[in-house]
């Protein structure tokens, strides 16, 4: 039965083959087999429509997911994820390197080169200092937004391809204007093209789910661009592909020759991990196995470095392809390895089939891989049950369409994290009265037909107590005892059975309101403490002060004890 990932202890190791290959069934080679073929069928018209979005020529793209898969199944732990360049991806690059090469084509090809070696170098970063954990300040909502503004510039990027027109501009609402100029220049033999290329990508994949779609398409396009001399017609066609493997060699620029390169590719590593993750997790969950998310660090890595070395550009697993791998039957990453086998028997033996295919069947093809980023039911439920989550998924939406993809995610991942700040330091501070007919304590405000305590004022932050939100708690309390007949208060009672962890600005909280208690004649006590939380407050002298810290304490024996008359 499958399991959750997260409820499994994570493998031990840095070399994932040798967890899996002891365990590997001859049954499987089969499956794998089958996959890498299928998974290769898949990658090759993708690859090439992916790497035009991103500026680089089309057999690039196919090096990102020949390089990409082996490195990824040398040192990945996921057994179903598939490597390969992804369109979030392609178009920052597109974006980003043409300003840093400056019209250089061969710069810009290095420049990319340089950003796939930095990610490596950057996963290599983040799995000693174990930052798997820091992905998790990105929220889904965050990501939905992003998602739907990506899918938009990428479709903007794409429409001047289907409709044969030269297209421009340097963000969505320039290209947006020039698109608008120039629609009545289209060319209406590539726009046929190009929708019935998306018909029969549309209807392939409901009617053959699973099945290499896009490589018939592309086959039949060809085919039909060859005989009827498309491109006699006007209809753009990729032109000649250069055969043969992909040169191994080193980066030709080194980091301080590029300027901006880091940021580039701490992007590109943000996007990366963050959806690799998120596939990984997926299919790890399906199959029973324990996924493990720093070791994803290093997989990233070795997938980049080996296609930095092979003069590609940045890559990352993805969730439409590894799910082509997935109904494919890949039981293991050695798919990968037979995926990256058919791709260089292509790449020697093919490339010469592929000069007459329309770039309008590629601008389908990434239209059609993009439409899984557009959730706007998720965006309308979110209008419907959170606002807070909706405008944070509109601001990442309107920082990739402002900005651009670099600046949007990393302006998402800072909107993020400030939406996570500004939660926590605006805590709930719950104010305690009895539930009428039992000895059970719940929130004044949210049941208002509970029972107020006679002489006493009970309160439960329900958030741990930090240096961010201290003062938030003590000026709730303060104020609530403002205005409550302080001549009647006896006992302030704080609760700490919802604030799991506490710090240094926590306790000094609880001291500064013992003070304040003190000169009442008030006393304080504290009820709910847990292990770690009344370690901290006895080293902090807190102990002392409010009557020791005892696990069995509650809440309604405390009050009892204040309700005995005095001896």
């Amino acid at each position: 039965m499958p399991t959750d990932e997260d409820d499994a202890p994570p493998p031990k190791g840095f070399f994932p083959p040798a967890r899996w290959l002891p365990q590997y069934q001859v049954a499987w080679l089969g499956h794998d087999l089958i996959a890498g073929v299928t998974l290769a069928a898949y990658a090759i018209p993708v690859s090439l429509a992916y790497a035009g979005l991103a500026g680089l020529p089309p057999q690039v793209g196919v090096y990102g997911y020949l390089l990409g898969g082996l490195g990824y199944a040398l040192l990945g732990s996921s057994r179903q994820l598939a490597v390969g360049p992804t369109s979030a991806i392609s178009l920052m690059i597109a974006g980003t390197v043409g300003a840093m090469a400056e019209g250089d084509v061969q710069r810009y090809a290095q420049i990319a080169s340089l950003a796939a070696f930095t990610v490596a170098a950057l996963c290599l970063i983040s799995w000693l200092l174990q930052l798997s954990a820091l992905v998790k300040l990105i929220s889904d909502s965050i990501l939905v937004g992003f998602k739907i503004g990506a899918g938009l510039t990428i479709a903007l990027t794409q429409l001047p391809s289907l409709f044969g027109v030269a297209g421009g501009g340097h963000n969505f609402f320039e290209r947006v204007g020039l698109l608008a100029v120039q629609v009545g220049q289209m060319n209406l033999v590539v726009l046929a093209v190009g929708v019935t290329a998306i018909v029969l990508l549309v209807l392939g994949a409901r009617l053959l789910p699973g099945r290499p779609v896009a490589l018939a398409v592309v086959a039949l396009s060809i085919v039909a661009a060859t005989v009827l001399g498309l491109p006699m017609l006007g209809v753009p066609v990729t032109g000649p592909i250069p055969a043969g493997l992909p040169s191994w060699s080193g980066p030709a620029l080194r980091l301080r020759d590029v300027e901006g390169i880091v940021p580039l590719a701490a992007g590109c590593l943000l996007l990366a991990y963050v959806e690799g993750i998120s596939a990984a997790r997926t299919f790890a969950a399906r199959h029973g196995y324990a996924l493990d998310p720093r070791q994803e660090f290093l997989g990233i890595g070795a997938a980049n470095l080996a296609t930095a070395f092979g003069q590609g550009y940045p890559v990352a697993g993805g969730l439409s392809q590894s799910a082509v791998n997935d109904k494919a039957g890949a039981r293991t990453p050695l798919a990968l390895v037979f995926a990256s086998i058919t791709l260089a028997l292509c790449l020697l033996f093919l490339t010469g089939l592929l000069e007459n295919l329309p770039k309008a069947v590629l601008a389908a093809v990434v239209l059609t891989a993009i439409a899984g980023l557009f959730d706007f039911p998720a965006l309308w439920r979110m209008w419907k049950v959170s606002r807070r989550d909706f405008y944070a998924a509109s601001i990442a939406l309107a920082a990739v369409l402002l900005l651009g993809i670099l600046q949007g995610i990393l302006l998402a991942a800072l909107a993020s994290a400030l939406q996570l700040l500004i939660t926590a330091s605006r805590p709930h501070v719950a104010f305690l009265g009895r539930i009428p007919g039992t000895n059970s304590y719940s929130d004044l405000s949210r049941h208002p037909e509970n029972e107020a305590l006679p002489g006493a004022i009970a309160f439960r932050p329900e958030v741990s107590l930090l240096y961010i939100n201290a003062d938030a708690v003590l000026e709730a309390v303060l104020g609530r005892l403002r205005g409550a007949d302080a001549a009647g208060i006896r006992v302030v009672v704080c609760d700490l059975s919802a604030s799991p962890y506490i710090d240094l600005a926590g306790s000094n909280m609880l001291h500064v309101l013992h003070g304040a208690l003190a000169r009442r004649g008030i006393m304080l006590r504290i009820v709910g403490a847990r292990g770690r939380v009344r370690d901290l407050l006895r080293a902090d002298g807190i102990a002392a002060k409010v009557g020791g810290l005892h696990r069995r304490t509650t809440l309604d024996g405390l009050l009892d004890e204040q309700r005995q008359p005095a001896p």
